[in-house]
Order: C-alpha cells, then structure tokens, then sequence
C-alpha cells in the first residue's frame, strides 16, 4: 500500500471512528496511521459556498411554520434525486414522509443544514442520497464518504436513535466515466454502515442497468441523468423495504 493510500485509508478509518469514539480519539488514530500526510498530499479545498442554498431552505422553513410537519416521521434528504421525487407522499401513503431535498448539492450541504432541516422534525428515521455531484465535481471517493461520516456524526448530536438510510447511487447515461468511483464510493460507505449503529446500506447501484452492465436509457429523462417515472417506479420499489412501518 503506497502512503497516499494508506493516508488515505486512515482518514476514512478515523472518520468511521469519530462516530464510536468521539473525534479526539479518532484524531490521535489519524495522526498515528497518516492522517498528517494525507493533509500534506492534498491541497486544501475551497472554500464551501453553503450561501447558494439559501433561498431553498429559506422556503422550506417558511413551510414549516405554514404547516408544521409532524415530529417522529421518515424525512428524506440530499441533491436532485430527492428533490425531483414528486410522488413521495403518494409512495408511502401510511407514513409520515417528508422531502427536503435540494438539487445540486453535495453530502457537505446536507450535513451545513441538519440544524434547520432535520433536528426540527425529530425524525425517527432518515434517508439520505448525496455524493454524486461531489464526485462530478472532481472529489475522490474517500473524501466524500469521510462527509458521510461527518453527516453522521452532526445527526448523532442531538438525533442518537435516529436510523439512518444511505442510498447508493447508480450509473446515469451522461455521467457513465464516473462509474468506477461511484462503485468506490459505494463500498467505502458499505463498510461504514456496518460499523456504525443505526445505519443501514441501501444498494441501488444497478437498478439503471441492463442485465450486461448497460444503461437503461429509457429510465431517464431528456438530460440522460435525472429518472423518469420508470425509473423512480424501480426506485421506490428498491426503497420500500427499508422504510420504517407506520406507528
């Protein structure tokens, strides 16, 4: 294992950590594993411009106080995916579902905004899918599942029994070179969620796929990434099982 790698993998294992230990001990570890020199191999990011996402929740804050949501339901949150599933409600007519999604974010946004869009609700259960606009934009894998992590860590602040549902991305036709480290992506947040209490996996890599890895084209819209409504339908159907029962 080259330094880079292995510098690599001790940020992700103090990541995963920080959630069991609490982020002084996984500090020591990534200290003591690399995690000097993997800040030293990488240039620090820029800056995070969290200000463009103020308008949407801004609304969704003003909808809460029209009609409050109830506390104790299933919300479901990250980038376009979610905010373009028109039919939740409907899906899942014997829950309380909520959606606030918001299109073209990263996992970091999610995670800026828990305190105004996830703590108020109180859910007992979350379903999150962000990543994939991260990797498009050129992040590796293991950064974007270190923010996994982090959006993790910010709900177990003051949400410690809430389970938390990661749904993997799948391949869409106009991002089809991004394949491989969406499937990187996917196995580090794997081996995450087993380590993690009240987190589970939820793999839908290859609900857009053809039986010999093609894409199913007639699953998306115009833009060759975003689902159409048979591709949701697969969705839904992939989700299903893992949303909590009515109370």
């Amino acid at each position: 294992m080259t330094c880079l790698k292995a510098a690599s993998f001790a940020v992700v294992l103090a990541s995963i950590l920080a959630i069991a230990a609490g982020p002084a001990f996984a500090q020591r570890l990534a200290g003591t594993l690399g995690g000097q020199d993997a800040a030293a191999a990488r240039p620090a990011p820029a800056p995070h411009d969290f200000d463009k996402w103020e308008k949407e929740i801004a609304a969704y804050e003003a909808a809460d106080r029209a009609d409050p949501p109830r506390k104790g339901g299933i919300l479901f949150i990250g980038s376009s995916t979610i905010r373009m599933w028109k039919t939740l409600a409907q899906d899942f007519p014997d829950r309380d579902v909520l959606n606030r999604g918001f299109g073209g974010s990263e996992m970091a946004d999610s995670t800026h905004f828990i305190p105004r869009i996830v703590y108020p609700y109180a859910p007992r259960q979350i379903f999150v899918r962000a990543g994939g606009n991260d990797i498009h934009a050129g992040r590796p894998p293991d950064e974007v599942a270190g923010d996994f992590a982090a959006f993790v860590r910010k709900v177990r602040e003051q949400l410690p029994n809430t389970e938390i549902v990661y749904i993997t991305f799948n391949p869409a036709p106009s991002r089809w070179s991004e394949n491989d480290k969406l499937k990187t992506l996917n196995a580090m947040v794997r081996k995450m969620a087993r380590r993690m209490p009240h987190v589970k996996y939820l793999d839908a890599y290859d609900i857009s796929l053809t039986p010999d890895g093609q894409a199913r084209q007639e699953l998306f819209l115009a833009d060759k990434l975003h689902f159409n409504a048979e591709g949701y339908k697969l969705l839904i159907e992939r989700v299903r099982p893992y949303v909590m029962p009515a109370k």
